[in-house]
């Protein structure tokens, strides 16, 4: 997949194009002319709930970018499919047969959803691939960097190993589910990074990113390699990174190695501040988010010039190519920059990371409200 990583904050971008009169130019005659007004309704599809951003994040931010794009007309149609891929095809079938006018689709599966993806373009709905790359005529991409993830990640535990790490260190890869696409960018971000200076083990492939299932799978490499020489577990989220922490302990691991994640959950960033899990990566989910809802209003209103300008990237997929993209850069959180990323953002307080158990651990790292 060919990338170019978007540095720029959301909220400059939408200032540069304003200043360059793209955001209004559907309205001042540009290129093209609305399609749509703002009476519109947005499908928006999510895969699962295991994962809390979803519900606390990527829902309520859409719902509320498209009500503020739309003069509080536009309306999103949401559904949840609780990590099934027969129950998602079915919402999205639902969802064309009541002529929604635009589907922002994560898929649970990216190559099963293809079929129902070109029934959605057979009836002129166009269809914007959320987070993950589905496959079929979808047109445009939302996401983040996701090699850049794994690199992050693989980076992030050769450093925690330090300037002895070599083939002799043993590593476990507690890699998302085959179903996803995007954790096969992440772990091949991750080999690019790990291959050569260290010995992979042991690596599964999560299914349906369930953490029960790589809690199970660490429990089967505990036993074959040997709770004291495993050096490092690279998890693709923390979910799983909690799970993997869990069959560790329940093996009487009596210090914990460097276990990585991905999301920057709350009990993740508190396992970062008590020094169970080294590391997540963090990836603002109001950036992803907020430029999904305004590729879907650009997209259904005609305003050509803004969509371009919100997908100047190109990905592949297994079925297309070119298609037009936005890849949102990601950033390593460790215990160094919980104050310059999660609480910057507003994602979460002091209060919260810092409460019960934690405040202790907040205090000695120097985590003050």
């Amino acid at each position: 997949m060919r990338r170019i990583a978007i540095s720029v904050a959301l909220s400059s971008l939408t200032l540069s194009l304003a200043g360059c009169g793209v955001l209004g130019a559907a309205e001042e005659g540009g290129d093209a002319s609305p399609t749509k007004g703002d009476d519109i309704t947005v499908g928006l599809l999510l895969p699962e709930t295991a994962n809390s951003r979803y519900e606390k994040f990527d829902y309520p931010i859409i719902k509320e970018r498209i009500a503020a794009l739309t003069s509080k007309r536009g309306k999103v149609d949401y559904a949840n499919a609780e990590a099934n891929a027969d129950k998602q095809a079915a919402q999205m079938q639902r969802m064309i047969d009541d002529q929604v006018d635009v589907i922002l689709l994560d898929a649970v599966d990216s190559h099963g959803i293809a079929d129902t993806v070109q029934q959605a373009k057979d009836a002129g709905i166009p269809v914007i691939a959320y987070d993950r790359l589905a496959e079929g005529p979808i047109d445009a991409y939302i996401s983040f960097d996701n090699a850049l993830v794994g690199e992050v990640q693989g980076r992030s535990l050769i450093e925690a190993l330090g300037s002895g790490a070599d083939t002799s260190d043993k590593i476990v890869m507690m890699n998302g589910s085959p179903t996803d696409p995007n954790a096969g960018q992440f772990k091949q971000g991750a080999l690019s990074e790990l291959t050569g200076k260290v010995t992979i083990a042991k690596s599964y492939d999560t299914k349906d990113w369930k953490p029960e299932n790589a809690e199970a799978n660490m429990a089967q490499a505990i036993d074959e390699i040997g709770v004291d020489n495993i050096a490092a577990v690279y998890s693709a989220n923390d979910g799983m990174a909690g799970a993997v922490i869990k069959a560790m302990e329940a093996a009487g691991a009596t210090e914990l190695p460097p276990v990585t994640g991905q999301d920057a959950e709350l009990d993740a960033v508190q396992r970062i501040v008590s020094g169970e899990q080294y590391m997540s990566v963090y990836k603002s989910y109001p950036q992803e988010a907020e430029a999904a809802a305004e590729m879907a209003v650009a997209k259904i209103q005609g305003k050509d010039i803004q969509f371009d300008a919100l997908t100047r990237d190109r990905v592949d997929s297994p079925t297309n190519k070119d298609i037009p993209s936005q890849l949102v850069t990601v950033t390593a959180l460790t215990q160094e920059n919980i104050e310059q990323t999660v609480i910057a953002d507003g994602i979460y307080k002091v209060s919260e990371i810092c409460a019960g158990k934690y405040a202790a651990a907040c205090t000695e790292i120097g985590l003050k409200g």
